[in-house]
């Protein structure tokens, strides 16, 4: 059995390395090539690069048009999949550069197809994250990242998401009702920090800022303990200033 399952392996990986091939091929060609020119191309024999094409063709790694192959779409989501991780990763990496230049917790998050979606946190053991006692995306009207998302939205916008997910106390310092945070929301400048204490989780202190782009709505935001409070204001306005417009390229381009 060890003996077989040896002599297998390199005939898979030949196969592999030969798809690789002919889709190298394919892609060299904007308006498609037959498939004896790719046979050709990518030097292999007829017979094989026949059952190649007609196999990434069923994958929709190719897509055959008027007799010649052309890339399908599943090539473009591998694409756009590398991409899109690179947006993570570029966006990942600034979190770290104000969490570590800022000292406290960094978060960003998104608004996306109705739900407050928290994308990525940098923190360290010395200066934990809050942790998701209740649900985010259920608790918006409590912390300062959905309070910021909403008040990126028009008043429709945030009278269905709070007929969604209703105001409810989560802590003793929470918004009590829908009026009144719709009041509120209403009452936030635009472009402004948007700030909490204790509405969220006893013992923290939060605030956030918006990044919009286009009918989108993100946030960045941190998170203090209560005790630092004095620090919140002076180190959102660091990262308000910091931050720029660095992140409004790649907020809605991420896919949640």
């Amino acid at each position: 059995m060890t003996t077989a399952t040896n002599a297998a392996a390199p005939t898979l990986i030949g196969s592999v390395q030969r798809a690789l091939k002919l889709l190298d091929a394919v892609a060299a060609h904007a308006d498609g090539a037959p498939a004896k020119q790719l046979a050709r191309e990518a030097g292999l024999p007829l017979p094989t690069a026949y059952h190649l094409l007609r196999t990434l063709t069923h994958e929709d790694y190719l897509r055959r048009e008027k007799g010649v192959f052309v890339l399908g779409e599943a090539v473009g989501r591998l694409a756009l999949g590398g991409a899109l991780q690179n947006r993570r990763s570029r966006l990942e990496k600034s979190l770290v550069h104000w969490r570590d230049a800022i000292g406290v917790p960094v978060y960003f998050a998104l608004y996306h197809e109705g739900e407050i979606e928290l994308v990525a946190v940098a923190d360290t053991p010395y200066a934990p994250a809050v942790a998701e006692w209740a649900d985010f995306r259920e608790t918006g009207h409590a912390h300062a990242i959905g309070q910021c998302l909403l008040s990126q939205l028009d008043e429709a916008g945030r009278r269905d998401h709070l007929d969604r997910h209703p105001v409810q106390a989560v802590t003793p310092y929470s918004v009590r009702d829908k009026r009144s945070l719709l009041e509120r929301l209403a009452s936030t400048e635009r472009m402004q920090p948007v700030v909490e204490r204790q509405e969220y989780a006893l013992g923290t202190v939060c605030a956030a800022i918006p990044i919009t782009a286009g009918s989108g709505a993100a946030t960045m935001a941190i998170s203090l303990p209560l005790h630092q409070q004095g620090r919140l204001m002076p180190a959102i306005e660091q990262l308000r200033k910091g931050i720029g417009g660095l992140l409004g390229s790649l907020a809605f381009s991420i896919s949640i």
